[in-house]
């Protein structure tokens, strides 16, 4: 059995945390962005060196990082990512005051949060970020169980089955694997193909051979079942039958 780890599907955002050993910011801010499904992390790090070889070698879209650190200048830290990386990462600084907020500004930092943090600043800066710098879609979607980790391709996904409050994903090979996610939390972030065509499924519409308004059910290619859908999720099957071949409905 498998849980959701981190969507790769529609937009997707690698993230990396740079903050002092003995902070407990980590706790707060972590926890907020492990609550947005568009947000992957690649790690934790309180030693600007070990931070560096990370950053270089992932190149996260955005970088938080504690600017209270006496140890390191954190400004020399993101001068020296900008010069090494082609793709820029956006920078948001952290600290308990406010005395850093022109060096942050003049070094190009998208955002300064003060702490103690709460979940609704994090929040608007993370959507501030999703809105000036869309991602690149991507489709894989890892699942986790325990230290298990198994990575699917949305192009082998024939539809989403809910199970109480589990998910199956019916694969083309014949498999099934599960999730324990509901499914109304897939219906959003998968790409724009997966339909939800009745409370229980969510249908891969580029599967789809034939759809039945007789017996209100779609019939999926390599699969020998059909798909039920319902009048409550009407437009969603209008849009896929017309996406499918609009010009050769006769």
């Amino acid at each position: 059995m498998y849980i959701i780890l981190r969507f790769h599907t529609k937009q997707v955002y690698n993230y990396f945390i740079i903050d002092n050993k003995d902070s407990l910011l980590n706790n707060v801010l972590v926890k907020v962005l492990e609550e947005i499904p568009e947000l992957n992390s690649i790690g934790v790090s309180c030693d600007f060196q070990q931070a560096m070889n990370t950053v270089l070698k992932e190149a996260p879209d955005l970088i938080f990082i504690n600017i209270d650190n006496n140890d390191e200048n954190p400004f020399d830290f993101t001068k020296e990512v900008n010069e090494y990386l082609k793709d820029k990462p956006e920078f948001i600084a952290l600290s308990f005051t406010k005395e850093k907020t022109y060096e942050s500004i003049k070094a190009g930092f998208f955002d300064y949060l003060l702490m103690p943090m709460t979940d609704l600043d994090i929040r608007k800066t993370v959507l501030r970020f999703k809105k000036k710098r869309p991602a690149k879609a991507n489709k894989t979607i890892c699942l986790k169980s325990y230290k298990d980790y198994r990575y699917l391709d949305t192009d082998e996904i024939l539809f989403l089955r809910a199970d109480n409050n589990t998910t199956d994903f019916h694969m083309i090979d014949g498999s099934v694997i599960n999730s324990f996610k509901t499914l109304k939390t897939y219906e959003s972030i998968l790409p724009k193909n997966f339909l939800r065509v009745h409370k229980s499924y969510i249908i891969n519409s580029h599967y789809v051979s034939r759809v039945n308004y007789g017996n209100s059910k779609c019939s999926l290619k390599k699969h020998n079942k059909n798909v039920p859908f319902t009048k409550f999720y009407k437009d969603n099957v209008e849009h896929m039958v017309n996406s499918l071949a609009p010009a050769f409905a006769v």
